[in-house]
């Protein structure tokens, strides 16, 4: 009988926030592939877990994939973990998934932690529809041609980075999209110092110029304004508030699916609308 992956998402911070059931499928499992067996000897013996640890991470995902896989198809069960987060997203795992798909293997995801998905529910930005970018690449010409290629993207866009490069990336940000568009830099999500700093990318610049970055950081940018809607005045977005009303809508929710169509603050919607 062939084995079964199992992809455990892991605390980003916080350990209260490991799910029984991924307590459960770790002490089930045969054996566990760790991103950092260091890392996660910790997590297994905060929950007091006992199984044999593998290495899986980006230097070794061919060589240590093919051994996962010989595993499985020799019965044996795996979890998958990183360091913290998700398995398989931005991430060696993807590779290991993609083998056990072409192999016959059952692949089961345990949810838990997202730092992308919890940085964009905090943001203030549009959540609707979202785009995952991760880690930026540090080559200076292909990140300023990546950034040139998003600059219509109209969903929200989400970026990882590292505090040490948060100052270069703000700079490539700003140039790319200019210093109005909004940003939510979310640091230290789950942990003690978490912050979310909701403002334009212009004054994070100010900002990060003043205050070295510290900890590590989830970038959720608002999307590009769609030309055709660009010149849509708060009285017209009001007007369309009001029409969605009469159809039924609360106002809130009438109010939210315009400034998303529209790019017009919620705010001022809302406060105009009151006033009609």
């Amino acid at each position: 009988m062939i084995g079964i992956l199992y992809l455990v998402a892991t605390p980003i911070g916080n350990l209260s926030d490991f799910s029984p059931r991924a307590v459960e499928t770790l002490q089930s499992v045969d054996f566990i592939a760790a991103e950092d067996t260091r890392v996660s000897i910790k997590l297994l013996n905060h929950f007091d877990i006992k199984k044999p640890l593998v290495s899986y991470h980006e230097h070794n995902h061919v060589s240590a994939g093919q051994a996962v896989l010989a595993r499985l198809l020799d019965g044996e069960s795996c979890a998958l973990v990183t360091d913290a987060g998700t398995p398989a997203v931005s991430d060696p795992g993807e590779d290991l998934v993609r083998l056990c798909a072409d192999n016959g293997i059952t692949v089961i995801s345990i949810p838990g932690c997202c730092a992308a998905v919890n940085a964009l529910a905090v943001s203030g930005l549009a959540t609707g529809r979202f785009a995952f970018e991760g880690f930026l690449t540090v080559n200076k010409k292909s990140r300023r041609e990546r950034l040139e290629l998003l600059k219509g993207e109209e969903r929200t866009m989400i970026f990882h980075e590292a505090p040490h490069k948060l100052r270069t990336t703000l700079n490539d940000l700003c140039a790319a999209f200019g210093p109005d568009r909004k940003i939510a830099l979310c640091r230290e999500l789950t942990k003690i110092h978490e912050e979310t700093r909701r403002c334009t990318l212009g004054d994070a610049v100010l900002y990060y110029q003043e205050n070295a970055p510290k900890g590590e950081y989830v970038l959720v940018v608002a999307g590009a304004v769609p030309q055709a809607q660009a010149a849509v005045t708060l009285e017209e977005g009001v007007a369309q508030v009001l029409a969605l009303k009469e159809q039924g809508q609360r106002l809130k929710d009438a109010v939210r699916e315009v400034a998303e169509h529209t790019g017009l603050s919620k705010n001022e919607l809302y406060a105009a609308a009151l006033e009609k």
